[in-house]
Order: C-alpha cells, then structure tokens, then sequence
C-alpha cells in the first residue's frame, strides 16, 4: 500500500468577510468564507421576505394560511357529536 496519500488534517483557521474568525479542522490551513452564521440573515433573525405582486397573500389565498408543519387543536368528542346530529 502506498504511504503518504492522504493530506494532513490539521487545526484551520476559517475568516469571515465580515470580520468573525472561528477555528475548525480541515486539510487546508486557511479557508476565507463571504458569509458565517454571525452575519447571515437566517441566523440573526434580520432575515425578510420580499412580497414582489402580492405573492404571499396569493399563497395565503390558495392554500389558506395552514401548512404542514403547523398543528392544529384537537376537536373536542363533543363537538364532533353534536355536528353529526
């Protein structure tokens, strides 16, 4: 088998464009990124949503506002006996 094929994994030091420097391993001593999780807009919470022709209200219309992540409150047995009748 040969030897010596693999790169050397060692400490890197990542750079941020917006100045955060955080350190991680990898087979490159340096890697410069444009964007972390400290200056992205999902994970600061300054993340918006461009409404361009009422696209979001059209959504809102079709599909009326449930998805399938969010749940909904169980229906009481009472409820549901008394609208069969």
């Amino acid at each position: 088998m040969k030897t010596n094929t693999h790169p050397k994994y060692q400490a890197c030091s990542v750079h941020c464009a917006c100045g955060n420097t955080f350190t991680t391993r990898s087979t490159m001593p340096r890697i410069g990124v444009d964007i972390c999780n400290m200056c992205h807009p999902f994970f600061t919470g300054k993340q918006k949503f461009v409404d361009t022709a009422g696209r979001v209200e059209r959504f809102g219309k079709k599909f009326g506002g449930t998805y399938s992540f969010q749940k909904t409150a169980p229906v009481p047995a009472a409820k549901v006996a008394a609208a069969a009748k």
